[in-house]
């Protein structure tokens, strides 16, 4: 009897390959293109999501048990499409929080310290030069994050600024009860008050372009901006303008508008702008965390077992009662 197909649109972690093989035929796309992955598609029972799936790919025929995410955010699917044809989608929330704030905090430390000025003058220029830098050096000792989204990485980073470097804190309203260490704050309070401000929600409507010209302008000159959240939750033109003009200290960027990042790009000129390709959140650990995190997910799926994090619960009783054997 054939095994039931699993297809990922990136490769994942051997560990997690060990625990599809046995119940698993894996297929494995050889890119990411919409028309590559709408042709695989069809012939799979459950989709590992690790690149952007076309809006359109749940359109066609399919014989989809589930849809994984092999991480957290869930803008790579068209949930909404997803839903309307009845497909469960799981992701494995915290699996990456862990690298993602130790990623934001190295990224403030290198605002505050500008270790990375020093390293590249040192290197190009010489010995003045790069030392130099140090009259603008700052500690994180005392200062305020202003955290924009509560979540998992948001409370750790909350935790290492509070606990480690003893920062006041501040974040936006959750749901959630937070820290006796989390001061609640509006958002104005916090583009006002804070040295750093990280923003770490996800990407909706509400939270598309939360950072934009008006806010910017109530930054302090000492802040500034650290996002590991999407892109577009900065209007990067309005960024762009105030880190050219000097308005704030800087920004540590992993995400853009655009991925990935045009080479004309204007942010690639700022040297107060720290940029990486959207990599906060892959290390070794967790890439093994999330690998074994989808591929459990997507055991369970195949074996119609209720997933651990099924992002939207209402298809579910009618997904069962679809599938009945």
């Amino acid at each position: 009897m054939a095994l039931p197909k699993v297809l990922l649109t990136n490769p994942i972690d051997p560990s997690g390959d060990r625990i599809l093989e046995p119940v698993a035929e894996i297929m494995r796309a050889p890119d990411a293109k919409p028309e590559t992955l709408k042709a695989m598609v069809r012939d799979a029972e459950i989709l590992i999501v690790r690149a952007f799936l076309p809006p359109d790919i749940f359109d066609q025929p399919n014989r989809l048990r589930g849809v994984v995410r092999h991480g957290v955010g869930l803008d790579m699917i068209p949930m909404e499409a997803a839903t309307a044809k009845g497909i469960p989608v799981a992701n494995v929330p915290g699996s990456n929080a862990e690298a993602v704030a130790e990623h934001a905090i190295c990224g403030m430390l290198l605002v505050a310290r500008q270790a990375h000025r020093m390293d590249s003058d040192l290197r190009t220029r010489d010995w003045p030069i790069a030392r130099a830098h140090s009259d603008a050096s700052t500690e994180l000792f005392g200062r305020t994050l202003g955290v924009i989204g509560m979540g998992n990485v948001g409370r750790r980073v909350a935790e290492i600024g509070s606990l480690a470097f003893r920062m006041r804190i501040l974040g936006t309203p959750t749901r959630t009860a937070v820290p006796a260490y989390v001061e609640t704050a509006t958002l104005e309070k916090i583009f006002r008050e804070s040295d750093f401000i990280l923003l770490s929600c996800p990407l909706s409507a509400e939270t598309k372009h939360i950072v934009n010209a008006e806010r910017l302008a109530l930054m302090k000159p000492s802040g500034a901006i650290i996002n590991v959240a999407r892109g577009p939750v900065i209007d990067e033109d309005a960024l762009v303008a105030v880190l050219k003009a000097g308005s704030i200290r800087g920004a540590v960027l992993d995400v853009f508008e655009k991925q990935p990042l045009p080479r004309d790009h204007p942010l690639l000129t700022l040297g107060n702008a720290i940029l990486s390709p959207h990599a906060a959140g892959i290390t070794e650990e967790s890439m093994k965390r999330m690998s074994q995190g989808a591929a459990q997910e997507a055991v369970r799926l195949l074996a119609f077992e209720k997933p651990m994090s099924l992002c939207n619960p209402e298809v579910w009783d009618a997904h069962l009662k679809r599938n009945q054997r």
